[in-house]
């Protein structure tokens, strides 16, 4: 790999920008002053450093972002501030969110360039437990539960042209809110459009407020706050590709 594009994916500055920082010699390769920013290196086995820190090559990278309500799930948007907007110092490029959180819902979503991971992570396929914490307007009956958990007509339709069911889902209840409104964790395995609102509608309920918690083997970072981000660990990372 060439030294400025490795630098260029650890986010160090444009190409341009890269290339004057070698030529002030704030690079090195395994100990040495570098002098060209076309050098090629091995992004494996090398030593680079910039301005004496060591950098580890990543291929790929991958966050977890606390989103908040208000911010749209998507790359651009004509109106409202995206989710990439809150990420936009790392400088990524390709950066995606995996999936999507309607407007006003808030909770766990991932952003990574690694198209690979995001394919599999929302490939209906895959079977990928998402867990929702869900405000309700009024209690579940037994009735509504077994529905849930065998599956809803959410109003959409299989390429035939007949009703789409919901997979089964899980239903725990856990309570209630400050409102005195009860709250469920619910565990389904696809994204569809406004799925756990429509699937509230499918038996007569309203989400009054919407939070997802954990998809796969990543759990949203309980230390976070709306608008909050981290870098995934390696073990994380691990487990969602395990």
């Amino acid at each position: 790999m060439r030294l400025d594009k490795f630098l260029g994916d650890q986010n160090i500055g444009t190409r341009k920008q890269i290339k004057e920082y070698i030529k002030n010699g704030r690079c090195s390769v395994n100990g040495v002053v570098a002098t060209k920013a076309d050098a090629h290196i091995n992004e494996n086995s090398d030593e680079i450093s910039f301005d004496g820190n060591v950098l580890n090559y990543s291929k790929y990278h991958y966050f977890m972002l606390y989103k908040p309500q208000g911010v749209v799930s998507a790359v651009t948007d004509g109106r409202n501030k995206t989710v990439i907007d809150i990420l936009k110092a790392e400088n990524v490029k390709d950066l995606s969110p995996c999936g999507r959180l309607d407007i006003d819902t808030e909770g766990l979503l991932l952003l990574t360039d690694d198209g690979q991971l995001i394919h599999k992570l929302l490939s209906p396929k895959k079977h990928v437990d998402k867990v929702y914490e869900v405000h309700l307007e009024h209690e579940l009956s037994d009735k509504d539960i077994q529905n849930l958990e065998k599956g809803v007509d959410i109003g959409d339709k299989n390429d035939d042209g007949t009703p789409f069911y919901t997979m089964p889902a899980i239903v725990l209840e856990k309570g209630i809110d400050e409102s005195g409104r009860p709250v469920i964790h619910l565990v389904i395995h696809e994204g569809r459009f406004h799925q756990v609102k429509r699937m509230m509608e499918a038996v007569d309920n309203n989400v009054l407020f919407l939070k997802r918690l954990s998809m796969g083997s990543l759990v949203l970072d309980e230390t976070l706050t709306p608008g909050e981000y981290r870098p995934l660990s390696e073990d994380e990372i691990k487990e969602l590709k395990a």
